[in-house]
């Protein structure tokens, strides 16, 4: 497995790795994880070799890999059936290059979308066309892309790149639940009983997290998860919502099911894995009516999407469910019913004996014709 990013940095890409690496050891495979470094050289049994990195403006927690000798080197040596491309864009597709010259399959996962978050940064604005590129490149040469919602799965066959496949996420069923709601802390945060609404993620300008504002005036608490470049004018613009910083585990899980409607306010999002924490929880959820979050909410039945061009229309999403209880209650509930199949075991089991393997046929098949 070739990531972009790992443990220990906390997101999308490093988390979905985690779990499939969990996953591949129950299942008895064996695995070599390549990332940027710094950090631990194993994942628990497993053997991590880092790669020469950076840092950028910006996303300074975040190391950024630089193409490294040593991944071709630790690949041979390896000599692995398949290569896992964790949304692979500068040491991924090294490692892509890496796989094509030993002769080995690969099997890519898009989950950023790079050049969206980049036209929110002016330093990176002008350069989203040559990302695309690079990306629409990179994943071109993959012998199957996957992709994590039905949005990105369009975007990617519209702009030329081809095999690509549907591949969602898990939650963890065990972490996220309805039972951590603990009463205490919603008395903490909320001594007058006014519903909570909440956001959980990185505080950065791409997630929108200024949209929050538009919900000010509503009769509720507003409560901020997560950290991020942005903290500090977030707290300015928005005195009246608390902000609680980075949370992870069981702490973040009893702050989820505390809460009584979750918003996530960014559109640039490929899948929205807090949407499905959220529903997990036992909480009716709010997001845009844009990318992996389509997939995500049906309104109506697990929630309700705003549309981020529109000012007031987040406002209206929350206040519907603030004012009518009973079916924010029945959402929340059509939202903890719809992800009970979506573990993240099952997850990777089909991405192991759907995507490896229909992979390693066709890698098969190519090498009796040749």
């Amino acid at each position: 497995m070739v990531a972009e990013t790992f443990l220990p940095q906390i997101n999308g890409v490093a988390n979905t790795a985690r779990h499939v690496a969990d996953r591949l050891r129950a299942r008895g495979h064996e695995l070599l994880i390549i990332a940027p470094g710094p950090g631990p050289d194993s994942y628990a049994d497993v053997p991590v070799i880092r790669a020469r990195s950076f840092r950028t403006p910006g996303y300074k927690e975040f190391p950024v890999g630089l193409p490294d000798p040593s991944i071709e080197r630790a690949m041979a040596d390896f000599d692995p059936d398949l290569v896992h491309l964790a949304s692979p864009f500068i040491i991924g597709a090294y490692g892509l290059r890496a796989a094509r010259r030993l002769g080995l399959p690969t099997v890519a996962i898009f989950q950023t979308d790079i050049a969206g978050f980049a036209r929110q940064y002016p330093w990176f604005a002008a350069a989203d066309r040559g990302i695309w590129r690079w990306v629409r490149r990179t994943h071109s040469r993959a012998d199957r892309t996957l992709a994590p919602s039905t949005a990105s799965v369009e975007a990617l066959v519209q702009g030329g790149v081809p095999r690509v496949h549907l591949w969602g996420r898990g939650v963890n069923l065990d972490l996220f639940d309805p039972g951590h709601r603990d009463d205490n802390w919603r008395r903490e945060i909320s001594p007058d009983g006014k519903p909570i609404v909440g956001y959980v993620g990185r505080l950065a300008a791409e997630k929108k997290v200024r949209r929050l504002a538009e919900l000010t005036d509503l009769d509720c608490r507003i409560v901020v998860v997560g950290d991020g470049p942005d903290r500090a004018s977030l707290e300015h613009s928005l005195p009246s919502a608390t902000f609680l910083g980075m949370r992870r585990g069981a702490d973040l899980a009893s702050i989820f099911a505390g809460l009584d409607v979750f918003v996530h306010t960014g559109e640039h999002e490929t899948f929205c894995q807090t949407i499905q924490e959220a529903q997990a929880s036992g909480v009716a959820t709010v997001g845009p009516a844009a990318g992996g979050p389509l997939d995500l909410i049906h309104p109506g039945e697990n929630g309700l999407l705003f549309e981020p061009g529109r000012p007031g229309s987040l406002r209206q999403a929350v206040k519907t469910l603030l004012d009518h209880p009973t079916a924010r209650g029945r959402m929340a509930a059509g939202g903890l019913e719809r992800v009970q199949s979506r573990t993240w075991p099952a997850v990777v089991d089909d991405l192991v004996d759907r995507h490896y393997a229909e992979v390693l046929r066709e890698a098969a098949a190519v090498r009796r014709v040749a």
